[in-house]
């Protein structure tokens, strides 16, 4: 009887320690779902946070370099337009010397014809 009641108490212990084992189980893989959808919600996240910021910094680079080449083409344009400028006062000048050169030579050649002296 000793035995019986002994193997009694074992076996009903074993029955209920296995189903408290088993919905603790149970219990723990559920809590291990829901925190698996929590990590993957806040990894979604902060991926998404991740990316805004580089939009944002590739947005701003962008519009501060597209002003900095604009600002340097302005800036060659106005240079160019000067040297230009520059270029057609310079042959404009030296036009206008060689014409009053050419003017002056002719007319000391038609003088030389003439028998006129030779300078003026």
């Amino acid at each position: 009887m000793n035995r019986n009641r002994i193997a009694r108490l074992l076996m009903v212990t074993a029955l209920t320690g296995g189903m408290t084992l088993g919905v603790g189980f149970a219990q723990t893989a559920g809590q291990d779902m829901k925190n698996a959808g929590h990590e993957t919600k806040d990894a979604a996240v902060d991926a998404g946070h991740g990316t805004a910021q580089g939009t944002s910094k590739a947005y701003h680079s962008t519009k501060r370099h597209t002003k900095a080449a604009a600002h340097k083409t302005a800036r060659g344009t106005e240079t160019a337009a000067d040297k230009t400028g520059d270029a057609a006062k310079t042959v404009g000048h030296d036009t206008k010397a060689a014409a009053k050169e050419t003017g002056r030579r002719t007319q000391n050649a038609g003088d030389a014809l003439a028998g006129k002296p030779e300078k003026h």
